[in-house]
């Protein structure tokens, strides 16, 4: 971590050509199947490197990404970088119609406090509130790419996928103990949350990620939620309808419809949270307990038996045709009696 942080202020020693050329080698972006934008980060820039290459990152990254239908945000092997790049990442990512305070830096050696806010203008375009945004995470994603995976997560804007974060620090000094050759690596500034609340924020115990999985993995998990996420607008409208042709409480559809059309689906990441959703809030606008959605396996839509299954097909019962057998079905399936009291 003290190497990365170190590595950053380098950059600013560079001609501009060497700095194109080590910011080109931390940032690597393509369009994935299903037009889902991927930009993998492995250093964050700061203010005076984006000053210089600002445009030239718009063009030949930033601009090849707008117009996919979600992005995934790969910092799983981000370990360093300059605070002063946070407000750019985040500035992104945000609808811009308001400026937005997203933390408070306090740096020990200068005794200084820095609020950390939203840039009312970027270069080129901003990326689309209504597109979903996920965030890689690995234990080794640490500094200030935890802050801006934090921030994200606070202003509910990305989900974050994969490993708790390292907990490391924002800057770091190595310091020497007296005239000996040993040395001690100090954290010299930390977060102290937006507004400078104070409240305890990831350093120390990291970022803990909205879905859980190994960081090898994460990418591969990211992709089945954005598949999820994309499906859901004709998973309500298929709702909707199936409502409005053949749920019996006719005067409480109308509610149903508005509900659904509003409902937040910003925390779904899985079928199961899809299925506990719905259900919730549809029993609740309706109070009828039996309206109930599920998830179907493609094995209970099959229409009939696998080749290979092991179980024969279902065999439908039949009404025998002779009385006797007929009554003899009844007494097998009824059972009559008159209790005392000539209760039936």
């Amino acid at each position: 971590t003290l190497e990365a942080s170190r590595q950053a202020p380098a950059l600013t020693n560079l001609t501009q050509e060497e700095m194109l050329a080590r910011v080109q080698k931390g940032i690597r972006h393509e369009v994935l199947e299903g037009n889902v934008g991927y930009l993998r980060v492995d250093d964050i820039p700061g203010q005076e490197v984006v000053s210089k290459l600002g445009g030239f990152l718009v063009a030949s990254v930033w601009r090849k990404l707008m117009g996919t239908s979600a992005l995934v945000l790969d910092l799983r092997h981000c370990t360093g970088g300059h605070i002063s790049g946070i407000p750019y990442v985040i500035s992104y990512l945000h609808p811009g119609n308001t400026v937005l305070h997203v933390d408070t830096i306090y740096d020990r050696p200068s005794n200084t406090t820095t609020e950390i806010w939203t840039l009312p203008q970027v270069l080129g375009e901003r990326y689309s509130a209504d597109k979903d945004v996920v965030v890689l995470t690995s234990g080794h994603t640490g500094g200030v790419a935890e802050d801006i995976t934090y921030i994200l997560k606070q202003m509910r804007r990305a989900i974050v996928v994969g490993e708790r974060t390292v907990g490391g620090a924002l800057d770091l000094q190595k310091l020497r103990i007296g005239q000996s050759d040993f040395f001690l690596t100090v954290p010299v500034s930390r977060s102290l949350g937006p507004l400078g609340g104070g409240s305890q924020t990831w350093e120390g115990s990291g970022v803990l990620p909205c879905v859980g999985t190994p960081a090898e993995q994460a990418l591969e998990k990211a992709l089945a939620i954005l598949t999820l996420r994309r499906a859901l607008p004709g998973v309500v409208r298929r709702l909707q309808e199936a409502l409005q042709a053949y749920y019996t409480l006719v005067d409480r559809v109308p509610t149903l419809l508005h509900h659904l059309t509003n409902m937040d689906f910003s925390t779904v990441v899985s079928e199961e949270d899809l299925v506990t959703k719905l259900n919730a809030g549809l029993q609740t606008v309706s109070e009828d307990p039996r309206l109930l959605v599920r998830a179907v396996r493609p094995k209970e839509t099959s229409p009939g038996p696998e080749v290979g299954d092991d179980e024969p097909p279902e065999v439908v019962p039949t009404v025998p045709g002779a009385e006797a057998a007929r009554q003899a079905l009844v007494v097998s399936m009824f059972q009559v009696s008159v209790l005392p009291g000539n209760v039936g």
